[in-house]
């Protein structure tokens, strides 16, 4: 995928984040996290756990959150 696919990414994430936005931050975090879980490719997922790995660029706090919840755990 493509620089263009990562901000594309980034785009959604933040869509999904700020549809989410408006309900108390703990759920704005689950709901997010629950959309890009359920409804995202698993090569949606790696490489927007790409992007995190290299510091998130341009998430929403929210997004960004929601995708810490999503990431392999570290050894």
């Amino acid at each position: 995928m493509s620089h263009s696919t990562t901000d594309r990414l980034v785009y959604m994430a933040n869509q999904i984040a700020t549809f989410f936005a408006s309900q108390p931050h703990a759920a704005a975090v689950d709901g997010t996290r629950t959309h890009i879980r359920k409804f995202w490719d698993p090569r949606m997922r790696e490489k927007i756990a790409e992007h995190m790995a290299h510091g998130g660029a341009g998430l929403s706090p929210i997004a960004k959150e929601a995708l810490e919840g999503l990431m392999p755990a570290k050894a």
